[in-house]
């Protein structure tokens, strides 16, 4: 406990060195928030980079989000990532929606110019730019199955509809959910919508499988969305959750012959994707990974 508290001390003093009365404020929202990875990544891609911004993380409530936002334009903060459980009802209180984020309907960063707030998704995005590079190049002519239906599902559906994929099939608890939204994304590629009850079923028939559902989550990290086996041999098999880097989900994929793909690309992707909606500059994507990767394994 000293050392990761003497280490946090260090992650701040580090972050805090270069601030002055030109920093400029960046943050993420969510409820909870203490376990975010986020301030560590995005205030080592400002140092790399030069800029003299400073990343911190907000706790904020439902209840609170109007209040925020206020804060948000009064105090000139010019980019804030939203996550759990912001991501759908942050959108009522911007001025602005990106037609992306507009057609997902959930948006997970915020860019403010001048007082004047839009709203983009970059999971999605995020997500296929990390799939392509670290497990399947070419998603054009593949089954691909999207385990959960909720808002960092949409953001994947859309993007991934976008590939070419020869048809996307949603799995939910309530089937109703995945019926909208394969209904919301029809128009982009073939989409069907199934219950968990015939989850083992699809898993056998897909070519990619991705849980977009907190299923295995630290701390319940002995959990799982699908059953051993299930998945056939050569598929690959894709996971949401970075914390742990290998979820359960993923080891049991990887025994069965599987080929496998964790979260934390995403989260980098993502978190990269809004560094430059904020700043206009390349994102160091690979110091980004390179902090995330040691503060888990630390």
């Amino acid at each position: 406990m000293a050392t990761e508290s003497a280490a946090g001390a260090a992650l701040a003093a580090e972050a805090g060195e270069g601030i002055d009365s030109h920093t400029v404020l960046y943050g993420v929202i969510g409820d909870p928030i203490r376990h975010s990875k986020s301030p560590i990544m995005l205030n080592r891609a400002f140092r790399e980079t030069g800029i003299n911004g400073v990343y911190t993380a907000f706790h904020i409530t439902e209840d609170k989000l109007a209040d925020f936002i206020a804060g948000v334009k009064a105090m000139g903060i010019r980019g804030v990532n939203v996550t759990i459980p912001h991501k759908l009802n942050i959108m009522k209180h911007l001025d602005e929606i990106d037609p992306g984020a507009l057609a997902i309907g959930a948006v997970n960063t915020i860019v403010n110019d001048n007082g004047r707030l839009t709203g983009y998704n970059t999971d999605g995005v995020g997500y296929v730019r990390s799939l392509k590079e670290e497990a399947m190049p070419d998603i054009s002519g593949k089954r691909v199955l999207v385990i959960g239906a909720g808002g960092a599902a949409r953001g994947i559906v859309y993007a991934l509809a976008g590939e070419r994929p020869e048809r996307i099939t949603i799995a939910n608890r309530t089937i109703d959910k995945a019926e909208e939204l394969a209904r919301s994304f029809s128009s982009r590629a073939e989409l069907q919508a199934i219950a968990n009850d015939r989850l083992q079923e699809a898993c056998g028939e897909a070519d990619l499988v991705i849980n977009t559902t907190s299923v295995g989550m630290y701390p319940n990290v002995q959990d799982t969305p699908v059953g051993k086996g299930w998945i056939r041999e050569g598929a690959v098999v894709s996971d949401l959750i970075y914390n742990p880097l290998v979820t359960r989900f993923l080891k049991e994929a990887e025994e069965s012959g599987c080929r496998i793909h964790g979260g934390l690309g995403m989260f980098v992707h993502q978190g990269a994707i809004a560094f430059e909606y904020w700043t206009g500059r390349p994102a160091p994507v690979h110091a980004m990974r390179e902090t995330v990767m040691a503060s888990l394994k630390s």
